[in-house]
């Protein structure tokens, strides 16, 4: 009875410092996350398309809706739409609402403010080779 106790407790333990493991990765893997998304709003902010291109994967594409038609821009294209040199963007920022884990891919709901328009964008991102990268972007926007 006594070893039964003892294997049953010693199972337990294990199960919680697996636990206690998987915890303190996912903490880790939303900071790397975290960091990735920085990146993009950081670039975003300063129209700077190297930090940008630097959180997007080569694949990821953009989409949003435009007269009830799904628009897709690929990466090239989307980086394209911002003039590096110009100037930073004021009274601007981005903030993320929520972060999903799970494995090697995750999402992120975001948000950008600006004087005139709150944009929402929900990235898949996958971690590739140690690093995270936006694989898919999906946007859509809002005149305040």
């Amino acid at each position: 009875m006594k070893s039964v106790q003892l294997i049953l407790l010693a199972i337990l333990i294990g199960m919680c410092t697996q636990l206690q493991a998987q915890t303190v990765n996912k903490k880790v893997e939303k900071k790397l996350i975290k960091q990735t998304i920085g990146m993009y709003f950081d670039g975003w902010m300063t129209r700077d398309t190297s930090k940008l291109g630097q959180a997007m994967h080569a694949t990821c594409q953009l989409k949003n809706v435009k007269d009830d038609a799904v628009i897709i821009y690929p990466r090239a294209k989307y980086l394209s739409f911002f003039k590096p040199g110009g100037p930073k963007r004021v009274d601007s920022g981005g903030k993320i609402l929520k972060i999903d884990i799970t494995g090697n891919i995750g999402s992120a709901k975001c948000q950008i403010d600006t004087p005139k328009f709150q944009y929402t964008d929900y990235f898949n991102l996958m971690k590739v080779g140690g690093q995270w990268y936006i694989v898919d972007k999906i946007a859509t926007s809002k005149k305040k």
